[in-house]
């Protein structure tokens, strides 16, 4: 029986950075993965739609061209090299995975694990061999799967999750997607930019209801103005997929309504891979499916780890990877600082796109925090002008006492790549003044952080 350091189960962002940290540490790693290395945030998730929505976003700045100065004509979109680059862009990056394994000598087993006692690892591959190894210390990675409500199950053709809005072989005329968190609002915003009439709707009485109120506000006066049709505090209580279009009857707040699609994307959350594991029979404690572990990740079972998507935390994929560090630093002695999960950036990659950390409004009102905010448009910025992204703006709020930056919100072009330094900020404790006394680039997107920590006082001054 092979013997290793440690064993993780699952390739995603968690199981993968997990493994190289394990190798880099000195520890004999290997790493059973079922599907394709990289797990579904590498294959079938963050990177290949990213790759779709910047293809939607070149279609909208060719079709848009007149704005800029020069003409574009009979500019449409050709599905299938849209997809196939998608693909292409996954398959690149799962290369880099198996180079990173090779580099860092990590041993890839190929099929479906399970924990037996003993710390012990079955590996059964695609023809039902199967083979044992030991390991004295098990890392669950699994991550999780799409959701499926009970009345309307996935089918892959009228009902779809998002594997399947991945890789369309022909655009519907029309599409509602139940459910308007990153997944459902992204997927929608790409359909739609290739011609499809989206419906979105939502159970909450906002889209992207885990955002700050006036993010969510925005973005639903967006996707209104874009042509994308919106439905809050509304309930889908059944789908009919009988005939040729899919049938909805959705709970408003005026009563019921009838409406029909050519497809259903049901974008509605996940829910954890932890069956036919061997957990249950091992006695690894979990609630409602994800598992329970203290702050360095063990379960209540020795040499039994979990991280990522299976636990209560945020199912993020840099969440995963900073846990999965934490963990395998934890088992090699280096007393590692738990993840701040207080301090989490979310990301909604539509246009104008969205990002986030620390507390809302609502949040800090709810906790009763004496708070300040402070918010500058990008209406007012010289650079989002001359770039023609306007829309959207930066959002801070602070603690009124300390000046703490309690969090951030943000709206507007490419402020996904904006978010990073304010996180950083926020683990250094900067406060709203330190951001409002420091030169930023002018002209910048990112100058209206400093001009958001001004107004918190009063001072914004700059176009």
């Amino acid at each position: 029986m092979e013997q290793f350091d440690i064993i993780i189960i699952g390739s995603g962002p968690g199981g993968y950075v997990a493994a190289i940290r394990a190798s880099q540490l000195g520890f004999k790693t290997a790493v059973v993965e079922r599907s394709e290395i990289g797990g579904i945030c590498l294959n079938w998730g963050c990177i290949p739609t990213k790759a779709l929505l910047k293809s939607a976003q070149a279609l909208h700045y060719a079709q848009s061209g007149e704005e800029y100065g020069f003409s574009a004509e009979s500019v449409t979109a050709d599905l299938d090299k849209i997809v196939t680059r998608s693909r292409n862009v996954s398959m690149t990056m799962n290369k880099g995975i198996e180079y990173l394994f090779k580099k860092n000598k990590i041993t890839l087993l190929s099929g479906s694990g399970k924990i037996l006692s003993g710390k012990r690892v079955s590996v059964t591959d695609g023809d039902d061999n199967q083979t044992i190894y030991q390991a004295q210390h098990i890392i669950v990675a699994t991550g999780s799967r799409s959701a499926s409500l009970p009345f309307a199950p996935v089918d892959g053709e009228k009902i779809i999750c998002y594997r399947q809005a991945l890789v369309p072989d022909k655009l519907p005329k029309s599409m509602a997607v139940i459910g308007s968190g990153a997944i459902g609002s992204e997927f929608a915003f790409f359909y739609h930019s290739l011609g499809v009439d989206v419906t979105v709707i939502e159970f909450m009485d906002r889209i992207l209801p885990v955002e700050d109120d006036e993010v969510s506000a925005q973005i639903s006066r967006s996707f209104r103005k874009a042509g994308i049709k919106v439905m809050v505090s509304s309930q889908v209580k059944s789908v009919d997929t009988s005939s040729d279009m899919c049938k909805l009857v959705v709970a408003t707040k005026k009563g019921e309504e009838t409406l029909e699609a050519e497809i259903v994307l049901s974008a509605v959350g996940v829910v954890p891979n932890t069956e036919y594991i061997g957990l249950e029979e091992l006695g690894v404690q979990m609630n409602r499916g994800k598992l329970t572990v203290d702050k360095y990740y063990k379960t209540n079972v020795d040499g039994i780890y979990a991280i990522g998507d299976i636990l209560p935390t945020p199912a993020l994929a840099h969440v995963a990877s900073a846990e999965a560090i934490c963990c395998v630093e934890a088992i090699a002695g280096l007393d590692p600082k738990p993840v701040n999960y207080s301090n989490i950036p979310g990301c909604t990659y539509i246009s104008p796109e969205v990002a986030s950390t620390g507390m809302t409004e609502r949040a800090a009102k709810e906790k009763g925090i004496e708070y300040k905010v402070g918010k500058f448009p990008f209406t007012a910025s010289g650079k989002a002008t001359a770039a023609g992204e306007r829309d959207g703006f930066v959002k801070l709020v602070v603690d009124a006492n300390t000046d703490e930056l309690l969090g951030a919100h943000l709206v507007g072009a490419n402020v996904s790549e904006m978010i990073g330094g304010i996180v950083v900020a926020r683990n250094l404790g900067v406060t709203a003044t330190d951001i409002m006394k420091s030169i930023f680039p002018h002209p910048t997107m990112s100058e209206a952080v400093m001009e958001a920590a001004a107004a918190v006082h009063s001072e914004s001054i700059h176009i």
